[in-house]
């Protein structure tokens, strides 16, 4: 598991989002972050955070996103350490397989 940004712990939201017990609140709040993330109001390591706490999200999903989801996001903290030039992860094009995963996702969970 990657470091965790100063001041947050594992156990604690990134200020302004709190955890919710139903997969489609939860999908939502990793929706928010991850628009926050592209404006430039979150760290990748914050946006990593939120998105590995959304354990109920995750639960309800076959396993498959979440290995997806993981990896997407442990290489959108390594872009986050190296020049976009130095890193071969494109945060931009890791953002957009953000989105596309969170778009599948909300398919799976209207059909349940």
């Amino acid at each position: 598991m990657a470091a965790l940004p100063s001041g947050l712990s594992p156990t604690i939201d990134p200020p302004g989002y709190a955890m919710t017990d139903t997969a489609h609140t939860q999908l939502t709040t990793f929706t928010q972050a991850l628009q926050a993330f592209e404006r430039g109001d979150h760290t990748a390591a914050t946006l990593s955070t939120l998105a590995r706490q959304q354990t109920t999200l995750l639960a309800a999903l076959p396993p498959r996103y979440s290995e997806v989801l993981l990896n997407l996001l442990d290489r959108l903290e390594s872009s986050a350490l190296f020049s976009e030039e130095s890193c071969s992860f494109s945060q931009k094009d890791l953002v957009a397989n953000l989105t596309m995963w969170a778009e599948k996702a909300q398919g799976i969970l209207n059909a349940l």
